[in-house]
């Protein structure tokens, strides 16, 4: 679906694993043993998922696993496997990570991220709650919640947050992007096309922005400009499903059938509920 894949990506917490050598070295561990899981705990370099989640497994097993790094570890083993779409381990890890610090803000968030893509909201909501109480300025969590309730249909919520995020980090491109497309789908085009220039001047090289520029475009008849906007999202997309039923309509609506239709049956190819789409977009 579109709308999946046009989804506001959820901003997960990491965290650095630092300070723990002096305690290892005192139980007896390795210190280049340490200093290597650390290192692929934390992600850096070209590690692997499966090395990340090694080192981060490692780290919570030896002896060096005092509260404060079985809090981290488990959170960054949390993301890796979260990253391979394993969401039910990830929720395990993020559960230990709050028993071994109950205020961890960045643990809460990645825990209603993985809740969010399991498709449970309101659990997702719950944990984004608790993370911003502990950390209000964390613009990346609001725009998480922002994006349940938008899942959820709730749209003025959705926006509410979305607002918030953009107030605390104006700079946030996706959270522009995802907002416009909210405007575009209530009606608010006018709103929404303010939020999908600024996105776009933040990052030109955003498929979905140019698309959902295309749609308000669409609603307002104003057939170039949508023409325009769909063709750059093509460039930058080829496979859009929507982009290409959108500039089929725009097409037909300015006398280019053949090539109209051809635009349209490439979406339906792509996504064959394509028109079905746009008719809940308020575009027949």
């Amino acid at each position: 679906m579109q709308n999946q894949r046009r989804a506001l990506r959820g901003i997960v917490s990491a965290a650095m694993l630092v300070g723990c050598i002096d305690t290892a070295i005192s139980q007896g561990s390795k210190l280049e043993d340490i200093e290597k899981n650390l290192q692929l705990c934390n992600g850096v370099g070209q590690a692997t998922l499966d090395l990340r989640i090694e080192g981060c497994t490692a780290l919570i097993d030896s002896d060096a696993a005092i509260p404060r790094t079985l809090a981290i570890a488990h959170n960054n083993r949390g993301n890796a496997y979260a990253r391979k779409g394993e969401y039910d381990r990830a929720i395990e890890d993020y559960d230990e990570s709050i028993k071994s610090n109950p205020d961890y803000a960045k643990a809460f968030n990645n825990r209603g991220v993985a809740y969010q893509k399991k498709g449970f909201y309101e659990r997702a909501i719950g944990d984004f709650d608790r993370s911003i109480s502990l950390n209000p300025k964390d613009a990346g969590v609001v725009a998480n919640r922002a994006e349940t309730y938008r899942k959820m249909g709730d749209f003025s919520r959705a926006v509410q947050d979305f607002e918030e995020a953009i107030r605390i980090e104006p700079t946030l491109e996706a959270v522009r992007s995802a907002r416009c497309w909210i405007h575009a789908l209530t009606g608010e085009l006018p709103l929404g096309l303010t939020d999908c220039n600024e996105a776009i001047r933040l990052d030109p090289n955003v498929a979905t922005t140019f698309d959902s520029r295309g749609l308000i475009y669409l609603k307002m008849s104003q057939w170039q400009a949508a023409l325009a906007d769909y063709d750059l999202a093509l460039q930058l997309q080829p496979n859009l499903a929507s982009s290409l039923y959108g500039r089929g309509l725009v097409k037909l609506k300015m006398g280019n059938l053949a090539e109209g239709k051809a635009d349209i049956a490439a979406a339906v190819a792509l996504e064959p509920d394509i028109e079905a789409q746009f008719a809940r977009y308020g575009v027949p």
